[in-house]
């Protein structure tokens, strides 16, 4: 088969969903298929990566049409991470896609619907979405929801009756070493004391809540033994800026760009400090506990999901991290949490999930032929 994903990155977006896609695409690659992605040329875009992993790369082209002008106002930030309206944004990828001619089409957008996805199926009939929202249409053959919590009647008034749907934290998207690790990750979980702390705020962090952290973490009172291990993304914006910083750090602080070895890290770590986004399941496969970050709306449910379980603690808010981050650390350490935390984020996901995902769409494809 030959598999076309239309999947963007951006400072505003985030890195998430191409990384998620990748992870999707190196695993059908494994099982002798071929794949492409189709990306819009925003800042922070990650098609150095997309590249470097090995995958044509189709760029559209970034700039905003006298037809966009007067739509962007009344949408949504979801839709307008597009860029173009959605006609357009079709336009262009049906054109890639004449020339692609793919088996099927996977689709990580919250920009894009139905609408959008109906004009397309004249030219690839075969389509997967990804969604975690839960708050559009969508006319596709798979539905993908990775999230705790999701349960198939969200959709029920968004899909059609045919559509199969992979939902919940079983077809959670990961890499295979995160599988491959858990065995050893859940035996370290059995000590109970904080010497490293793993932050990983997102591969993009706009915001430069990395630094809000790290600054707090200069006023805490820690064991003259803990370091502190820092992974951001390739563009994140403030990258310079935090690695100046981490010299200055009262702990050892290492800061690591574009690691592709992030189940080691999490193995090696004691507490993670994290955004709520998709990088929660690799922690929760590993049993990693963690404190989490909400840096996006979309994360709000996954997070409470987590909290909800016992597998996280939640900072909903910037400023409770410079008030309540050291004494959460402390009292994790201190008053015995981090075990129970670990078996609840253990049993979140075994990270099997991104085989399960394949083997659906490989299996739906030969049931189609």
């Amino acid at each position: 088969m030959k598999i076309a994903f239309r999947v963007d990155a951006s400072l505003k977006i985030g890195a998430g969903h191409v990384m998620r896609c990748l992870t999707l695409a190196d695993m059908f690659c494994l099982q002798g298929h071929q794949c492409v992605f189709i990306c819009r040329e925003h800042l922070g875009h990650l098609g150095e990566v997309i590249v470097r992993r090995g995958y044509p790369l189709n760029l559209l082209p970034l700039y905003i049409s006298k037809e966009s002008v007067g739509f962007t106002s009344h949408l949504s930030d979801y839709e307008n991470s597009l860029c173009v309206t959605w006609q357009e944004d079709c336009c262009q990828t049906y054109k890639v896609l004449s020339s692609i001619q793919p088996d099927w089409l996977v689709v990580d957008h919250y920009a894009l619907n139905s609408k959008w996805e109906c004009r397309l199926t004249d030219v690839v009939e075969n389509i997967m979405v990804i969604d975690d929202l839960a708050n559009r249409s969508h006319y596709c053959k798979i539905l993908l929801d990775q999230n705790l919590g999701r349960i198939a009647s969200d959709y029920s008034e968004l899909i059609l009756p045919q559509t199969k749907l992979l939902i919940g934290t079983d077809f959670a998207v990961l890499r295979p070493e995160f599988a491959f690790s858990r065995k050893e990750s859940l035996v370290r979980r059995q000590a109970s004391h904080v010497n490293r702390i793993l932050i990983s705020l997102g591969g993009i962090d706009e915001l430069n809540i990395t630094m809000i952290v790290l600054k707090a973490l200069t006023k805490s009172v820690l064991s003259a033994e803990t370091e502190f291990v820092v992974i951001m993304g390739p563009t994140a914006p403030h990258l310079d800026d935090v690695k100046a910083f981490a010299v200055k750090m009262p702990y050892k602080t290492e800061v690591y760009c574009d690691v592709e070895n992030m189940a080691v890290h999490m193995l090696n770590a004691d507490l993670a400090i994290g955004a709520a986004g998709s990088t929660a399941w690799e922690r929760c496969c590993l049993g990693l506990p963690t404190i989490q970050l909400i840096l996006a709306e979309n994360q709000a449910a996954s997070a409470a999901a987590l909290a909800n379980i016992g597998a996280a603690v939640t900072l909903d808010h910037p400023d409770k991290i410079v008030s309540i981050l050291h004494s959460l650390i402390f009292d994790l350490g201190a008053m015995g949490h981090l075990k129970s935390m670990s078996k609840a984020a253990a049993s979140v996901t075994d990270g099997g999930g991104t085989s399960k995902v394949v083997d659906a769409v490989i299996t739906l494809n030969e049931s189609i032929l």
